[in-house]
């Protein structure tokens, strides 16, 4: 396809073992003009290989660009890819099945997250970010649809997420689509025993049925200078008090630890950073994710991110030029 001297070549066995690596690389592959060649793909996953959703970001990412591509197909477990120029332009992406679309998109986890604790910080680099929810989907039936519009900038600005600031709102929300609203109701008694907000920041909401069936609670809190979100989906066998007390020790934790980055925003982060040659955030203990994301980072652009301890609980994290 192209000379292999030009080219970055990843094994997908290494760090996390997940789709991440690809989205991720892929990324980085269409930003530097860089080719991109991923062995072992998904490795480290009970079925490896790419999935619905890693076909359909790999598949965008050669339409965006005009890529040659090989090993686009599902179970795949080598991919090559060797971009042309990004093309703006109106595009419409279908996963096919109930696998994540925000995971086509970014390597978020959930539309609430992206709207809520990551565009906002991407918005402050420069670049405009709008996102819209159409309608939600739940596994197994899917069918959720959202808009994202981009309008980009001649550069990123370096951001520093050194410390929170005032609450400015918190809220805990849950959500079902053809099924009971005491479902909604249980969640939301059991999150707030654990966070003791009171019935003012607590709201159910009702979807279309055709929408579901499915229930997610939502729990966010944005403060001055970073927001983060928490989201966790009701399931069969689990009770709607388990599903609303486990999201809310989640959100506690993230708030006790007094830093203002949470573990999934750490990841988003790193790459937007690296782009703009710099930044630095405080956060908790990086995860696998984190570090595995940093690696893959510093094959495709000339920077170091490293991360030094400043307590039990925080954690600097910098990304600044190699060297």
């Amino acid at each position: 396809m192209r000379d292999e001297t030009n080219t970055v070549t990843l094994d997908g066995s290494e760090g996390e073992g997940g789709g991440q690596m690809l989205r991720s690389s892929l990324s980085l592959s269409l930003v530097t003009g860089t080719a991109l060649r991923m062995v072992h793909v998904r490795a480290g996953r009970s079925k490896p290989g790419l999935l619905r959703q890693h076909l359909t970001a790999l598949r965008a990412a050669a339409e965006l660009s005009g890529a040659k591509v090989e090993g686009a197909e599902l179970g795949s477990r080598e991919v090559l890819f060797a971009p042309g120029p990004v093309r703006a332009g109106e595009y419409t992406f279908r996963v096919g099945t109930a696998g994540s679309a925000t995971l086509v998109m970014q390597t978020a986890p959930s539309y609430d997250f992206i709207e809520r604790a990551f565009v906002p910080v991407i918005n402050r680099m420069g670049p405009r970010v709008a996102c819209s929810i159409e309608r939600a989907g739940f596994y197994p039936a899917g069918g959720g649809r959202f808009t994202l519009k981009v309008t980009p900038s001649r550069e990123l600005a370096r951001v520093e997420i050194m410390e929170r600031g005032a609450v400015l709102s918190r809220r805990a929300v849950a959500r079902v689509a053809g099924l009971s609203g005491s479902i909604a109701e249980r969640e939301l008694a059991a999150a707030d025993e654990v966070l003791g907000w009171g019935r003012d920041c607590l709201r159910v909401e009702t979807l279309p049925r055709e929408q579901g069936p499915g229930n997610v609670v939502v729990v966010d809190v944005a403060c001055e200078h970073a927001a983060e979100v928490f989201t966790l989906c009701g399931e069969k066998g689990r009770s709607a008090e388990a599903v609303g007390e486990a999201v809310a020790k989640e959100a506690l934790a993230w708030m006790e630890a007094e830093v203002p980055v949470g573990e999934h925003l750490a990841d988003q982060l790193l790459l937007p950073m690296a782009l703009a040659g710099g930044g630095r955030f405080v956060t908790s203990e990086p995860t696998l994710h984190t570090t595995t994301n940093a690696r893959v980072i510093e094959r495709f652009l000339p920077v170091s991110i490293g991360w030094e301890q400043r307590d039990e609980r925080a954690w600097v994290v910098t990304v600044g030029p190699r060297g």
